[in-house]
Parts: C-alpha cells; sequence; structure tokens
C-alpha cells in the first residue's frame, strides 16, 4: 500500500542532489555500510554524504560528521538532548548549501524524524533504512512515517505487513548482519588468542558506555558464580573499539575485588566477533544487534538489560511486544532466556539462575543452538546489500521520469520480492 502525500505541497526533487545516510549508532554505521557499498559498485556516479562512523566511510560515503561512536539509548539519551539539537541544525545548515536529492535515515528515530522534517521542507525524498521500531513502543509514530518518508526498508520479516496496514509502503531487505557470510580464516586465524577452559563463557556489555555501565557488573557477577560452581571456566569481555576497551577495563578492574579468584580468569579483547562467537559455550549479551550476530553462529546466549527500579514502570508501560530480544521476536516465542529490561536491584541473580542449568545439562544448550538455527534459517538467501541497493535505485528512477529527467537511472531495476511473515508473529506485534 502506497502512503497517501501527506505533503502535497513538497517542491520538486532536486535535480542534482546528493545521497545522505544519517546514523548515530555503531549499529547504524554497520547496516549502512553494506548498502553503502553496492551503491558504490552499481552507480558511481552517485554523491554519497554521510553523518555516521568509520564502516560507512570505508564502504565509500564522504563522512561530513563521525556521530555513530557511541549511541544514545534508553531514559538517559535525554541527557544528551541539546547536543542532539545542535547536530540537526548543523545538518540542516549543510543541506542548505548541498542540496539532497535522497535522505537515508538509519534507526535512531529520536534523532532521525527531526532530520526528515527539515529535509522535506527542501523537497528530499525520505528511504528509510531499517524501520523505526515503532511496533514496539509508541505507535502513535507511525503517523511521522506517513507524513515525512517515501519508504521503508525492513530488516525483520514481519514489518512490511506491519507498516502496510497503517498506510506506509514498506518491504523486507533482510539483515546485513545475518546475509554477512561467515569468516572461517579469521575465526581460525584468532580462536588461537583465546583461552582455553570450560565452560567458556563470552561477555558482550555493548557497544555504548551507557550500557556497559549498567550491564557489566551484573555480568561479571554471574561469571564468578559460574567459575564457583564450574572452577575451569574462562570468560572473554567483547569490547567494540578502543574507547569502549577503555572503559569495560576500569569497570572490570573496579569489580575484581568483588570477584575474587574469578577475576583472574577473564580477559578483555577487541574486535574479532567471530572469533570469540566461534569460541563461547554460553554468551551473557546485553539487548541489541549483537543478539543477531550470535544468532548468526547459532551461539546460545542470554539477554539482558538492567535499569534502575523507577523506571520500570515506564519501560513496561511504552514497550508493547510480548518479547524484546530480537531471535525472540523474530521467533515468535522465548528461544533464548531473556531480561529485557529486568530491576537494577536484581543484580546478577536472573542471569545466574538461568545460566546454571543450562550449563550443568548441555543438551539444553544443544537444543538452544538448533533453535537459533531455525530462527537464522528465516534469512536465508536474502543479500542485504544487494537487496536494498536495488530497492533505492528502483525508486530514484521512478523518481526522476515522475518529475521529467531522462538519463540520470536509465535501467529500472525490479523491486525486490517481499517475503510475508507468519501470522502468528503477527499477532503478537500489531496488537493495539
Amino acid at each position: 500500500m502506497t502512503a497517501p502525500d501527506r505533503n502535497p505541497g513538497r517542491p520538486a526533487m532536486p535535480r542534482e542532489g546528493a545521497v545522505l545516510f544519517t546514523a548515530f549508532e555503531p549499529s547504524g554505521d554497520a547496516h549502512a555500510a553494506p548498502v553503502i557499498s553496492e551503491l558504490r559498485r552499481r552507480r558511481p556516479d552517485l554523491r554519497i554524504h554521510a553523518w555516521g562512523g568509520p564502516r560507512m566511510e570505508a564502504a565509500g560515503a564522504e563522512i561530513v560528521e563521525r556521530t555513530s561512536e557511541d549511541g544514545v539509548m534508553g531514559l538517559g539519551g535525554f541527557l544528551k538532548a541539546f547536543e542532539m539539537k545542535r547536530t540537526i541544525d548543523r545538518i540542516d545548515r549543510w543541506a542548505a548549501a548541498h542540496p539532497v536529492a535522497l535522505h537515508l535515515p538509519v534507526d535512531s528515530p529520536s534523532a532521525n524524524f527531526p532530520i526528515c522534517k527539515r529535509l522535506r521542507r527542501r523537497g528530499t525524498r525520505t528511504i528509510h533504512l531499517i524501520a523505526p521500531k515503532v511496533w514496539a513502543w509508541g505507535h502513535w509514530r507511525v503517523r511521522k512515517l506517513q507524513r515525512w518518508s517515501d519508504h521503508v526498508l525492513c530488516i525483520l520479516p514481519f514489518e512490511p505487513e506491519w507498516f502496510g496496514e497503517r498506510g506506509v509502503e514498506a518491504s523486507f531487505i533482510g539483515h546485513p548482519v545475518l546475509s554477512k557470510p561467515i569468516d572461517e580464516a579469521a575465526i581460525a586465524a584468532d580462536r588461537g588468542r583465546l583461552p582455553v577452559g570450560d565452560p567458556r563463557i563470552l561477555i558482550l556489555p555493548g557497544s555504548r558506555s551507557g550500557e556497559i555501565a549498567a550491564n557489566l557488573g551484573p555480568q561479571l557477577q554471574a561469571f564468578a558464580a559460574v567459575r564457583s560452581r564450574f572452577p575451569k571456566a574462562v570468560a572473554v569481555i567483547l569490547a567494540a573499539n578502543e574507547r569502549i576497551e577503555r572503559l569495560i577495563r576500569e569497570r572490570a578492574d573496579s569489580s575484581a575485588t568483588a570477584m575474587g579468584s574469578a577475576a583472574k580468569a577473564v580477559s578483555v579483547e577487541r574486535g574479532m566477533l567471530e572469533a570469540a562467537i566461534a569460541w563461547a559455550d554460553l554468551a551473557f549479551a546485553t539487548s541489541g544487534t549483537v543478539s543477531l550476530d550470535l544468532t548468526r553462529q547459532a551461539c546460545p546466549m542470554i539477554g539482558s538489560y538492567a535499569i534502575p527500579a523507577w523506571q520500570m514502570a515506564i519501560a513496561n508501560a511504552v514497550v508493547r511486544t510480548p518479547f524484546k530480544l530480537l531471535p525472540n521476536i523474530v521467533a515468535g516465542e522465548e528461544v533464548v532466556p531473556e531480561f529485557v529490561p529486568y530491576r537494577a536491584g536484581l543484580g546478577a541473580t536472573p542471569i545466574i539462575e538461568a545460566a546454571m542449568p543450562l550449563l550443568e545439562r548441555r543438551h539444553e544448550l544443544e537444543a538452544m543452538r538448533g533453535r537459533l538455527e531455525s530462527v537464522r534459517a528465516t534469512f536465508d538467501g536474502i543479500d542485504t546489500g544487494p537487496v536494498a541497493a536495488s530497492r533505492i535505485i528502483d525508486m530514484l528512477e521512478g523518481w526522476r521520469l515522475e518529475s521529467g529527467e531522462t538519463g540520470s537511472f536509465p535501467t529500472p531495476i525490479p523491486r525486490p520480492t517481499r517475503i510475508q511473515p507468519g501470522p502468528e508473529v503477527i499477532e503478537d506485534l500489531a496488537e493495539p
């Protein structure tokens, strides 16, 4: 279904405008990179600019500002509201001097919706890369998509129908994490750097400083409990970048006394995510995209996100889905244990109570691996970069023809086939 034009007075799309990506989190940087790379390969004539990060730059975007080093998440993100307002103002001023034909906002709706609104007034077309999770919380925000977007590219299979029922044109492009081939050579090269032990616990505290502050302590406490039951247990904490590594080491050092001898069995590594996942028997993961990195290799996990008690009532009121962890959302059932969110005052208790039965009965870990394989199979055969690039170029061609231009995009590219979700998932997630 095509969304109604809520802005009929919009001026024509700029004739020679650039393509602009805006991403404000490390995950957005990762999601946009394969799409940018494929656009560059197919249409080297496109001028692609970005507010984003190093992966987008490596893929071929000209970075105007770095904005995806440390994303803002949850209620604590309000502390950065004024900083974000200044960034939005700079983007608006840049767009005044550099006409933008197409804007591709990448997730982060609180930052990207105001940008969409401002660029819309300049005649810019908008294709959202990664659907804002308005199906999970803030259903009223779908009205902003109706007014300020032309299309939404979805990375979860149930989303196109949900948006279509609400008058927003959308299509499924697969997920860039799950479509990426596993680098077996890199795994073999890096795995030798990881410690020997049994069981092997991978700790993934997140890519944002706020996540680490909230979650690393309980994850380390949980590992200390595992080590007391399994004396040969070892743990690796994985950092997304050098700055996050420094934060992790500071937090780990401050927890060392409370952990006792278990602290000596914990090491910190940076990068090498694929090798660490292949190495692990079980992961303690902060909720987010990393849960799909784990799903990609069918690595058993426990998802968690600790928040203060006073925030629990708010979180439960605004997040309306039965599951919050991505593998469970896709499956429509609890494939892996999740405590997202849980009351921080409980400390490590939920993680420990979920981990011990799994580690004592290893067949349950293997059963979880099988269920994760089934979730991953939902995305088989869909390469996100090429599918998204085809959709983007197809729409650009159509808009150029509508405005009477020829020659810029001479060959229309067929739209990708939409994959329909199962009705049970729609029923769970579309409930008002």
